[in-house]
Formats: structure tokens, C-alpha cells, sequence
């Protein structure tokens, strides 16, 4: 688990707009909030990344995660009916003769107990 953040997000959001919009430098804001600069950096790349995504449509997400969700659901179902399928094979199988496998002589059924 990680540390808590050192500022709040509204906080984070105001210095960045000021660094976007070119009134304060990373360094000058990395110094306002005493954190690195660095940081101030990170937030800037990380405000950009998400208005990119937010402006791509489908809710945030672009659309080769679109198209990567709508193959993994045909994925899914695909196994799904897989398994199904096999479950009813394995039911089959374990009522049938050739799915028994026969009891050695001389040993104790299992559920039956010894005196």
C-alpha cells in the first residue's frame, strides 16, 4: 500500500492549471508546494493524459480498449460455453461402465468402516 499523497487533488489541480497556463514554471510550483519538481512534472503529464482520454469519447477509454473489452467478452463466453460443455461430458462419463474404475479385492469400500 502506498504513502498518502503530500497534497490534496484540488490542490494538484489548481498548481498544474497555473503551470499549463504558463503563469508559474514546474520549478517555481514545485517550490510553492515543496515538492519536486519532478513530481509538479508528473501531475502535469497525468492532467494532459486524462483530458486526451476524456476527449477521445467512450467514456475515457480510446478505442482500441474498446475493441480489446468486446474481445475479451467473446473470449469469456466462448470458454464459458467450453466449459459447459465439458462438464456435461464429464457427467457422462462418470455414470457410464467405462468411467468406473474398479475396486481391488480384499480392500474396504470407501464409507465403510472397519471393526
Amino acid at each position: 500500500m502506498g504513502r498518502p499523497p503530500i497534497l490534496p487533488t484540488d490542490e494538484k489541480f489548481a498548481l498544474v492549471l497555473r503551470v499549463v497556463s504558463g503563469e508559474l514554471t514546474a520549478a517555481e510550483a514545485a517550490r510553492e508546494a515543496a515538492v519536486s519538481e519532478q513530481s509538479v512534472s508528473n501531475w502535469r503529464r497525468q492532467f494532459i493524459e486524462g483530458g486526451r482520454s476524456g476527449l477521445a469519447g467512450e467514456g475515457g477509454k480510446d478505442s482500441e480498449s474498446a475493441s480489446r473489452i468486446a474481445e475479451l467478452v467473446k473470449e469469456n463466453a466462448t470458454l464459458k460455453a467450453t466449459i459447459g460443455e465439458m462438464f456435461i461430458e464429464l457427467r457422462k462419463y462418470g455414470r457410464s461402465a467405462i468411467g468406473r474404475v474398479p475396486m481391488p479385492q480384499g480392500y474396504p469400500r470407501p464409507g465403510r468402516r472397519l471393526n
